[in-house]
């Protein structure tokens, strides 16, 4: 199979000028504009973490129509929207593949259908599943393939700033690891399954400086 590559971590907050803020207060930048999503009513604000990977800030945009459809990332999930509303939150990540067919039919969690999607000059297939929801609490990554081998985050501001880990906690960290074994992400380096009481996600960054912050 296919193995896959971290792509990037997304931040959920409930106003973009609250998840701009919160990367400021954490990392000490401003995190520049992305674009807007129209098929999802979203936007975002990107800044590349390292050499290939990327942090994403993403919220409801409110001078976009509402879709369709549930919006991605359980933006419109009451739940979610309550956990948002107490500050920005690393709420899922993303994983790369050069095959998003077949990683996807051999994915032994339910990640939902792949949909184009596109930003400005940018288009991209991922997984979203039709009721919005994160597969796996957010510990199971979404997929997404770049159309035309685009490299966006070659593109992106960088800081200096590089994800030294992230950590996925769960009461079942078997379970997890199966899962992104079946999937082809379970070799990618800095990602780490810790047995926890809660599922739980964490980005360790590591700064221009050599600090290490938790996201």
């Amino acid at each position: 199979m296919e193995r896959c590559q971290l792509d990037h971590i997304v931040i959920g907050a409930a106003t973009l000028v609250e998840g701009v803020a919160f990367i400021r207060d954490r990392l000490g930048v401003d995190i520049p504009p992305g674009g807007k999503h129209q098929l999802m009513g979203t936007h975002n604000h990107l800044m590349r973490l390292g050499e290939s990977a990327f942090l994403e800030v993403i919220s409801i945009d409110p001078a976009a129509p509402a879709p369709g459809r549930p919006r991605w990332f359980d933006l419109d999930n009451a739940k979610m929207r309550a956990r948002l509303a107490a500050g920005p939150k690393l709420i899922t990540w993303v994983v790369r593949s050069a095959d998003i067919e077949a990683t996807a039919q051999a994915s032994a969690v339910p990640l939902g259908p792949i949909m184009p999607v596109s930003r400005d000059a940018l288009s991209w297939r991922l997984t979203i599943p039709d009721d919005g929801r994160i597969p796996g609490d957010g510990l199971v990554p979404h997929v997404i393939q770049w159309d035309g081998n685009a490299r966006p985050w070659e593109r992106m501001a960088a800081f200096g700033w590089r994800l030294e880990a992230l950590v996925l906690s769960h009461s079942n960290p078997e379970a997890v690891k199966a899962g992104l074994s079946s999937l082809g992400a379970d070799s990618i380096a800095g990602v780490r399954v810790e047995e926890a009481d809660a599922p739980g996600l964490t980005a360790r960054i590591r700064t221009a400086s050599g600090e290490i912050v938790d996201l």
